[in-house]
């Protein structure tokens, strides 16, 4: 039998983006302080989003509502990457987010000088944009899991495929 392992990802969760995407959608076409002005939050491709305001307070408004609905859904908010704010159609600011999906190289690299930096026995595998993380013992890997957790890192970080 295989040693016991685990992967260490950076993914999005888009259905829950949709979801909140849609909520901040609502919200915005029901608040009073929005009537009558250009705001609006909509999907462009499959990775983007994109903020309209009829001036910086506003957008920042749009974004703060989009913050609100994706923390409320349990979506990172350190995956966002927001262009700056430029003119667009009809006197108003665009901006668009796009969420980092995968771990970056150095991250990973990162991350497993840390995990080898543990009073554990594991080892660590780079494998594509995510980390391998094999162990003889659950307990050292559960010990690793928790050891992330508690740190601080720029990306939100998942653990898939324990066994």
């Amino acid at each position: 039998m295989a040693d016991p392992s685990f992967d260490i990802v950076s993914e999005v969760n888009w259905m829950e983006v949709s979801n909140a995407l849609q909520q901040a959608q609502k919200e915005i076409g029901s608040r009073f302080d929005f009537k009558g002005t250009a705001a609006e939050v909509r999907m462009e491709g499959k990775d983007k989003i994109v903020l309209v305001g009829d001036s910086e307070p506003k957008l920042r408004a749009v974004r703060d509502v989009l913050d609100s609905k994706l923390t409320k859904r349990g979506v990172s908010l350190k995956g966002i990457e927001a262009s700056t704010p430029e003119a667009a159609a009809k006197a108003t600011l665009r901006q668009t987010l796009s969420f980092k999906n995968g771990l970056e190289t150095e991250l990973a690299k990162d991350l497993a000088k840390f995990i080898k930096g543990l009073p554990v026995k594991v080892q660590t595998t780079i494998q594509g944009d995510q980390l391998r993380v094999t162990g003889k013992k659950k307990d050292d890997l559960q010990a690793v899991m928790g050891a992330v957790r508690a740190q601080e890192w720029p990306q939100a970080l998942q653990f898939t495929n324990y066994r």
